[in-house]
């Protein structure tokens, strides 16, 4: 591969200028992000406040109701609670895609398909200036777009959380994520790959995909791996008990036999049924047993699984300035 020359003036601009010029480059993206999380944080209030308080109203009307008699209560305001709920917070698990494809498909690979990285380089201003600028002000803008949304989601759920009969429980897969630091980690290493394969495909669709496929990898490994990043709880259950108990997230359960070995649930349920207890016989079953993560190891798994993800992102970004660095070594 070969190496770009560059050529450096002596009159190098000063990095507010540099940043001025970023600003205007990728004015409409600017603005963009700007309405993604006003509209998103517009949203969210709603939901944690007059949509909270309608739907809790609702339910109250439900439990109010008599047996044997008809039942008049707003349905409406619940169906909207849980479909507002739904979408925004799908949104917040999406922002983390929306910021790979734009670093990777506008902030460099079409840079870089351009020329204008290039043009810019033989104006004065230094390859590792242009990468530090491109990357410090879109890492703090996506920073504190991602974190305020997130907080928001979690205020909006907070506020539902024990009071509507159908609202999503703290462990739930789409909850659980967007509930925490986890997205504003996930965007700052979307921001990074999506950097590093701009870089190296140099063409703005294909470092879009990439930053998409990217980002897609990170966010499946990390659900892969968040269960592991913190010690489980086990529970250990009476056969008279249809299955194990426990609530929170699952890492594994079963049976445990008379020797404490550990076997495979055949989900028969209680032995108070004849046909179970000759079965938990035969396999020497004694109890349930599950291992799990209680809502008490809800932010030391986020803590874990975003420091993870943070310490990619600083790898990704440290490539990103070393193969700049080679690329344009003269």
């Amino acid at each position: 591969m070969t190496a770009l020359s560059v050529s450096v003036n002596t009159g190098r601009p000063t990095s507010p200028r540099l940043l001025r010029w970023l600003l205007r480059l990728h004015r409409p993206a600017l603005w963009g992000w700007a309405a993604l999380v006003v509209v998103l944080a517009a949203a969210l209030l709603w939901l944690g406040g007059p949509l909270t308080d309608a739907s809790v109203a609702a339910w109250r009307q439900y439990y109010a109701c008599g047996t044997g008699e008809a039942c008049r209560y707003d349905q409406a305001a619940i169906l909207r609670y849980k479909d507002v709920y739904n979408y925004t917070t799908w949104a917040v698990l999406v922002l983390p895609f929306v910021v790979a494809a734009w670093a990777g498909g506008s902030l460099i690979g079409r840079e870089m398909e351009s020329g204008t990285a290039q043009l810019a380089w033989t104006q004065g201003t230094s390859p590792t200036r242009w990468l530090t600028v491109k990357l410090a002000a879109p890492a703090a803008l996506v920073t504190a777009g991602t974190t305020l949304i997130a907080l928001l989601h979690r205020w909006a759920w907070s506020a539902g959380d024990g009071r509507i009969r159908t609202a999503k429980p703290w462990s739930s897969f789409e909850t659980f994520y967007a509930n925490g630091p986890v997205p504003v980690a996930l965007a700052l290493t979307g921001l990074a790959g999506g950097a590093l394969i701009g870089l190296i495909a140099k063409r703005s669709l294909a470092a879009l995909v990439g930053g998409l496929c990217f980002t897609a990898f990170a966010w499946s490994a990390t659900q892969l791996a968040m269960p592991h990043l913190w010690p489980t709880a086990t529970s250990v259950t009476s056969l008279r008990h249809n299955g194990p108990s426990g609530a929170g997230i699952t890492t594994d359960s079963g049976l445990l036999t008379s020797g404490g070995d550990r076997i495979a649930d055949p989900y028969c349920g209680s032995d108070l049924s004849l046909r179970c207890k000759d079965l938990y016989a035969r396999l020497d079953a004694v109890s349930f047993y599950k291992d799990y993560h209680p809502e008490s190891h809800f932010w030391p798994l986020q803590l874990m699984a975003s420091g993870a993800l943070l310490v990619l992102a600083a790898l990704l970004t440290l490539a990103v300035f070393r193969l700049l660095k080679h690329r344009t070594a003269s």
